[in-house]
C-alpha cells in the first residue's frame, strides 16, 4: 500500500472534488492466459494544499527577565539576563540563559517561534488527515465512486451514471462526467 502526491493546477478546484473516493479498476493483464478479470482499488482524495502563514505578534508573547541558575557567582545571581517568554494564545514556554539579555532573547524567541510552528503545522496535518478519510471512504471495492475497465475502454461514474473511453479518461479529458 502506497500513496502518490500528485500536484494539480486547476482552475476550479470543486470539478476535481467529483474525483474522491475509491476507484475499482479492472483489466485482463497481458500476462493472463485464462482471461481473467485483475481488480484493483485505488481512493483519491483531493485536498487543497492551503498555506498556512504563521506570524506571531509581539502582543501574543509575556517577557519574564529572571536571574540565571547554576555556576556564575555574584553575576549570574544579581543580574537578570535569563528570559522566559510565554506564548499567550497557545501557553507555549521557553526559556534561555546566557550572560547578556539581547542573546536570551533571541534564543527564546527563535525557540518559541519554531515550537509553535510545530504546533500549527501539527493541526493542520490532523485536519488534512481527518478531510481525505471523509473523501476516501474505507477504501473497499464497494465503496466505489467510478470503474475503470479497460478490457472494453469504458469509464463508469457511479454517481452519476455517466460513461466514458477509458483512453479519454487517463489523459485527463474527466471533465465529460461532470457535465
Amino acid at each position: 500500500m502506497g500513496e502518490i502526491l500528485i500536484e494539480v493546477e486547476a482552475h476550479d478546484l470543486n470539478n476535481l472534488e467529483n474525483e474522491t473516493g475509491g476507484c475499482r479498476i479492472q483489466r485482463v493483464p497481458p500476462t493472463e492466459r485464462k482471461g481473467r478479470v485483475h481488480t484493483s482499488t485505488v481512493t483519491v482524495a483531493v485536498i487543497d494544499p492551503t498555506v498556512v502563514k504563521f506570524n506571531i505578534q509581539d502582543s501574543d508573547l509575556r517577557i519574564e527577565w529572571y536571574s540565571g541558575t547554576g555556576a556564575g557567582g555574584q553575576n549570574r545571581n544579581k543580574v537578570k539576563n535569563s528570559c522566559r517568554i510565554t506564548h499567550i494564545p497557545t501557553g507555549v514556554i521557553t526559556t534561555a540563559q546566557t550572560r547578556d539579555r539581547t542573546t536570551s532573547l533571541k534564543l527564546a524567541k527563535q525557540e518559541i517561534i519554531k515550537r509553535v510552528s510545530e504546533a500549527q503545522a501539527s493541526v493542520v496535518l490532523s485536519k488534512t488527515a481527518q478531510i481525505r478519510k471523509e473523501q476516501v471512504g474505507s477504501g473497499m471495492r464497494g465503496d466505489k465512486s467510478k470503474t475503470i475497465r479497460f478490457q472494453d475502454n469504458t469509464v463508469v461514474d457511479h454517481f452519476t451514471g455517466k460513461r466514458m473511453q477509458a483512453d479519454k479518461f487517463m489523459r485527463g479529458f474527466m471533465d465529460a462526467l461532470w457535465e
